[in-house]
């Protein structure tokens, strides 16, 4: 492991939340909007773990829901750094509900944040590089480049003829 290096594992955020009423919208559903405020603020901790510093949301990537999360159930977020570059740090999170009456947990939905460290100045700092350890933690170290190319192209800070890991996906270089 680098010498300014941390573990997936010690930016690991387990947050538990239970709809209320106020939470939900007229079907009785948790509303969309106040399950990403949740995740925001988990995912926000887990960056903040691994930086050591304050940090603010850069981008959101696309956030689709398997399964409705229902008046009265537990909603469990579980947050991680997946990879830092060099201010920034991309974190997964997985999001499960339960019925806690019937002891039936389900998947929820997933997404992908991204978050840049700030210094004292407020300007973007370095954040310690990420090693991840299990088969899981590699895979989502390994895809970060190519997400984070993507979310660039379509922020409009790179030109896709720059992206070389996305066109590795796509274009044929032989």
């Amino acid at each position: 492991m680098e010498v300014n290096s941390k573990k997936a594992s010690e930016s690991l955020i387990q947050m538990t939340e239970l709809v209320l009423p106020n939470d939900t919208n007229v079907f009785g559903n948790l509303m969309g909007g106040r399950l990403m405020y949740w995740m925001d603020i988990a995912a926000a901790l887990s960056a903040q773990k691994h930086a050591n510093a304050p940090v603010v949301t850069a981008s959101v990537d696309n956030i689709s829901f398997e399964a409705p999360i229902k008046l009265g159930n537990a909603v469990y977020i579980h947050a991680k750094v997946t990879r830092a570059f060099t201010s920034s740090m991309e974190v997964h999170m997985e999001v499960w509900g339960e019925d806690l009456k019937n002891q039936h947990k389900y998947k929820s939905n997933e997404a992908y944040y991204t978050f840049v460290a700030l210094n004292a100045e407020g300007k973007a700092s370095p954040v310690p590089q990420l090693t991840p350890e299990t088969e899981k933690e590699q895979r989502l170290y390994e895809g970060a480049i190519r997400r984070r190319q993507l979310r660039l192209i379509l922020g409009g800070k790179m030109k896709p003829n720059d992206a070389a890991e996305l066109k590795a996906l796509f274009v044929n270089q032989s």
